[in-house]
């Protein structure tokens, strides 16, 4: 979780990822033994000096300016999100939070007007997530969009988890590599913006010990947060399909619905109506 040193390990693996020519450098003569840029010439781009700059990598310096910190962020060419994330593992360094919580959270509660919703969406998939991806409602197409996600236990039913390590996830999703990117820089994006949630350090720790793909990607240090797309499926009941789906915040219960739908008409929505008529005949 954040400290002193998560600014340094986020430093230092988005200072490995840069190389000379990405910012106007020259790689210079010989084989360079670091990957990316080396410290000195990242604490030359940001314009701070090479001691400062190998204290803060080292989490001894635990105060950095802002002027610092946009420094750094232009010379790592951060993006907005990214750069959101480093000021936010500063905040953490500088003892700039609250408290850590005590005890775990009892289960978020769905609104009824949200489950109500649900229900109204249909044929269309729509769930509603908590912070760290826990499915905490679904209509019935929403649970059935994700093959097999159903017979977890509700407590078990997380949209992360399952792309991780549900079985049918790989096959299920078309751009599974996109799908395991995404969800690994949006944990890692909560770690900054709230490290003391319990279910995200569990969360974080059964994936890291059990899927070492999930234990690769998390050493990237990508943040990203979830927003609208596109996704195809291969779905077991109707076959391949493609949806839009849209993230809507549910403020201020820190909860998300996804809704995904189709233009009337198409193959897809075809598919997304058999998914929905599939599901009443499970239930009969």
């Amino acid at each position: 979780m954040p400290s002193s040193s998560a600014l340094g390990d986020y430093l230092r693996a988005r200072r490995a990822r840069l190389r000379p020519a990405d910012v106007g450098l020259p790689a210079g003569p010989g084989l360079r033994r670091t990957p990316g840029l080396r410290r000195e010439e990242l604490a030359a781009l940001a314009g701070v000096s090479i001691d400062y700059y190998i204290r803060l990598e080292q989490g001894k310096e635990t105060n950095p300016s802002p002027a610092v910190l946009e420094a750094l962020a232009r010379a790592l060419r951060l993006d907005t999100e990214e750069q959101a994330h480093l000021l936010a593992l500063a905040d953490h360094a500088a003892g700039r939070v609250p408290p850590a919580r005590s005890s775990i959270p009892e289960r978020p509660v769905v609104r009824t007007g949200v489950l109500r919703m649900l229900e109204q969406l249909r044929p269309c998939p729509a769930y509603v997530l908590s912070r760290t991806s826990d499915m905490l409602a679904a209509n019935p197409e929403g649970l059935a969009l994700f093959a097999g996600m159903g017979e977890w236990p509700p407590e078990r039913r997380n949209t992360i988890r399952y792309v991780f390590l549900h079985p049918a996830a790989r096959s299920l999703l078309a751009d599974w590599d996109k799908a395991a990117c995404t969800s690994a820089a949006q944990l890692r994006s909560l770690t900054a913006t709230d490290p003391h949630d319990p279910a995200l350090t569990a969360l974080i720790d059964e994936l890291n010990g059990a899927e070492p793909e999930f234990a690769a990607l998390w050493k990237r240090y990508d943040v990203h947060a979830r927003r609208s797309d596109r996704k195809t499926f291969h779905h077991p009941r109707v076959g391949t399909f493609t949806l839009d789906f849209e993230v809507l915040r549910l403020d201020p219960d820190r909860q998300r619905m996804s809704v995904y739908q189709a233009r009337p008409g198409t193959p897809d929505h075809d598919a997304m109506v058999l998914l929905s008529l599939s599901t009443s005949d499970a239930r009969t």
